[in-house]
C-alpha cells in the first residue's frame, strides 16, 4: 500500500506516536550492523562540571562492563549546550542517549533527538513536566531520577502510616522549595483523614528558635516535620530539649547535607535517597574504588543508566520493538537494583525511604 494512502487510514491522533515508533526502530535496525552507540550527556564545562565529572565517571565504568561504546557531550546544564549534545549524538548515531541533570538541557535537546528517533534515559531531571507531557510532546523519554513530588509522596505514605493518631505539626521556611514541600504534605494527610494541630513558618538562619519550640510545644505536638535546611532543624531539636519538650522531628532529603555546628539531635527522621554506595552491588563499588573513582553523588546512577540503555537497546534488537517500547516494557537489573518505568517514563518505584539520625549518622528505618 503507498505511504500516502496508508496514512490516509491512520487516525491522526495516532500518527505522531506511529511516526516516532517507526524512527525508534529504523535507528536500531540501522545500528543492528555496527557497533551500537550509546550517548552520554553531562554538564562537564560552567558549575555544575563537577557533577558531570561524576557522570562521564559512571558512565564509562559501566561501559566498560556492559561491552558498549559510548559518546560523551557537553551540555553545560544550558540550552545551548543541549542542543549542541543532541546533534553530536545524532553525528556519532547514537541509538539512545543517558545523562542530563538539568531541565534546561534535555528540554533543548529532546525535539533533536526525537526528530533522529533517539531515545532517552534522563539520569538526574526530575522536573515533573518532563514526563507528565510526553503524550503531548511525544519525547522519546524515561527517568531514573525521582519526580520533584516523589519526596513528598513518600512523606505523606510513610509518615502518614506511623503519625496517625498522633498530634502533629507542620512548619516550613518560607522559601518556594520549602512551602512547596510542606503544603503537599498537608494536602496529602487531608486527603487520608489526618489534620496538622499546628501550622507555622520559622524564620531561617538564626541562632535559636526557641520561640518557635515553645509555640510547638504550646500547640501540644508530638510530632512536627520541618520543611527547612539542616542547621535550622538542629537548632530547633537543640531547643526543643533545652526547654524540656520531648518532640520527634522529621524533615526532607536537605537534612542529609553536611553538619554546620549545631548537629541533628538523635531521632530525628529524614524521608530521603539512599546513600547509593550503601545499596549498590559491592563488586561494583570495589571495582570504582580499585579504579579510584569514588562512587559519589551521580557516579552510580549514571553507572545504572548506562546498564538500562544497554540492556533496553538488546532486548529491542532481540523483539524487533523500538527501543522506547523497550525500556516500558520490562525490568531492568542494574547496580542500583531492579528498576522500571510506566507507561508515562516514570520509575515504577518510589526511591524515598525513611532514616533515623543516630550516632552522628543516618540509619535506614524498616518500613515492614
Amino acid at each position: 500500500m503507498p505511504g500516502d494512502a496508508a496514512a490516509a487510514i491512520i487516525p491522526g491522533s495516532m500518527r505522531p506516536a506511529l511516526i516516532i515508533a517507526a524512527s525508534l526502530a529504523a535507528t536500531l535496525i540501522q545500528a543492528s550492523a555496527a557497533e551500537v552507540v550509546i550517548g552520554v550527556a553531562a554538564p562537564l564545562s560552567g558549575p555544575s562540571a563537577m557533577l558531570g565529572e561524576q557522570v562521564r565517571q559512571g558512565a564509562e565504568a559501566a561501559a566498560q562492563a556492559v561491552g558498549a561504546k559510548i559518546e560523551i557531550a557537553d551540555d553545560a546544564c544550558t540550552s545551548e549546550g543541549g542542543k549542541a549534545a543532541a546533534q553530536a549524538f545524532v553525528a556519532a548515531k547514537a541509538v539512545i542517549v543517558t545523562g542530563f541533570l538539568c531541565t534546561e538541557a534535555i528540554e533543548a535537546a529532546l525535539p533533536i533527538l526525537k526528530q533522529a528517533g533517539i531515545a532517552v534515559v534522563a539520569t538526574g531531571v526530575r522536573t515533573n513536566s518532563l514526563t507528565d507531557r510526553r503524550a503531548k510532546t511525544g519525547w522519546p523519554v524515561v527517568r531514573f531520577a525521582p519526580r520533584a513530588d516523589d519526596e513528598v509522596e513518600a512523606a505523606a505514605s510513610i509518615l502518614g502510616r506511623a503519625w496517625r493518631g498522633e498530634l502533629f505539626a507542620i512548619v516550613d521556611d518560607g522559601t518556594i522549595y520549602s512551602r512547596e514541600l510542606a503544603e503537599g504534605l498537608r494536602l496529602s494527610f487531608e486527603q487520608s483523614g489526618l489534620k496538622a494541630a499546628f501550622i507555622d513558618t520559622l524564620r531561617p538562619q538564626l541562632d535559636n528558635q526557641i520561640g518557635l519550640a515553645g509555640r510547638l510545644r504550646k500547640s501540644g505536638a508530638t510530632h512536627v516535620f520541618v520543611a527547612g535546611d539542616r542547621p535550622d532543624v538542629a537548632i530547633l531539636g537543640r531547643d526543643a530539649a533545652q526547654i524540656g519538650y520531648q518532640v520527634t522531628i522529621a524533615g526532607g532529603e536537605v537534612l542529609r547535607a553536611a553538619s554546620e555546628g549545631v548537629d541533628l539531635a538523635p531521632g530525628t527522621l529524614m524521608i530521603g535517597l539512599p546513600e547509593w554506595s550503601e545499596i549498590a552491588d559491592p563488586a561494583v563499588v570495589a571495582r570504582l574504588r580499585d579504579g579510584k573513582v569514588e562512587p559519589d553523588g551521580y557516579v552510580l546512577p549514571a553507572y545504572a543508566s548506562v546498564e538500562i540503555a544497554a540492556q533496553a537497546t538488546k532486548a529491542a534488537a532481540a523483539s524487533g520493538s523500538d527501543i522506547l517500547s523497550a525500556l516500558g516494557g520490562q525490568e531492568f537489573s542494574t547496580v542500583l537494583g531492579p528498576v522500571g518505568f510506566n507507561d508515562q517514563g516514570d520509575r515504577t518505584d518510589n526511591p524515598y525511604r525513611l532514616y533515623r539520625y543516630e550516632g552522628g549518622a543516618f540509619i535506614e528505618v524498616d518500613q515492614q
